[in-house]
């Protein structure tokens, strides 16, 4: 099966159906996904929220083919990721995908600058250019004078915005965010969803957004609200949310 993604900005980029997943360990099983439907349409920054341990994080993983899911179905720009084997899914998301982890899982030996150009050297650029737009987009985070600082030289938050920066360079069609601003203060975190934002005016391509963060939660175009593995609801940013869900 081809592993490029169309071009038709009319294929929603994120269609899951009926999709399961457990973890399994020992004797013990832990059904994380109970059968989730979700739709991430072209053009949105869709919001997951909901208590934690609830499915959040298991679910982009498995949008962004870092997780099997068990059952159901997971298309993203019209490609079936359960019809890929393991090498396919991972030039899929190479090419097509950006995540920010919630661990920011930046590579300790590299400067700030090297860990935000890793995809965009993967994906074909050549390094001397790869790092100059890395130096551009941590500029536009607020980090021009710390492109040259290695991980352990960066505060938490400073960490989660080289992160960001690393999931924008190649210019993904599709990002997913485990809590991009859990360790920013307001204003940093108001820019860091500015720029995450203005990935998703472009055609065919959404923003998919974990967060315990209600200070954001009006940058989203959707809310989708989840409870023991399950969607349960979706709401618009101005509603309020269900009595009894956690944002």
């Amino acid at each position: 099966m081809a592993d490029s993604a169309p071009t038709d900005p009319g294929v929603l980029p994120v269609r899951a159906r009926g999709v399961t997943k457990t973890f399994t360990t020992g004797a013990v099983a832990t059904p994380a996904l109970r059968g989730v439907d979700l739709d991430v349409r072209a053009g949105e920054m869709l919001m997951l929220v909901g208590p934690s341990g609830c499915g959040k994080t298991t679910l982009i993983s498995v949008v962004a083919g870092i997780l099997d899911h068990d059952g159901g179905e997971v298309v993203v720009f019209g490609q079936d990721l359960g019809r890929m084997d393991a090498a396919a899914r991972t030039r899929f998301r190479r090419d097509h995908l950006g995540f920010v982890f919630q661990a920011f899982n930046l590579i300790p030996a590299l400067t700030a600058a090297e860990n935000v150009s890793i995809p965009a050297i993967l994906g074909g650029m050549p390094r001397r250019q790869a790092e100059q737009k890395a130096r551009e987009l941590l500029a536009q985070v607020g980090l021009g004078d710390r492109h040259g600082s290695r991980p352990t030289q960066l505060s938490g938050g400073q960490q989660q915005r080289v992160a960001i920066a690393r999931a924008l360079i190649h210019e993904p069609r599709l990002i997913v965010c485990d809590e991009p601003t859990s360790a920013l203060d307001h204003r940093t975190g108001e820019q860091a969803l500015e720029l995450l934002r203005a990935v998703v005016v472009r055609p065919g391509r959404a923003l998919v957004v974990v967060t315990h963060d209600a200070r954001i939660f009006h940058h989203a175009d959707r809310i989708a609200t989840m409870d023991d593995g399950r969607i349960v609801g979706e709401r618009l940013p101005s509603a309020l949310l269900p009595s009894g869900a956690h944002p």
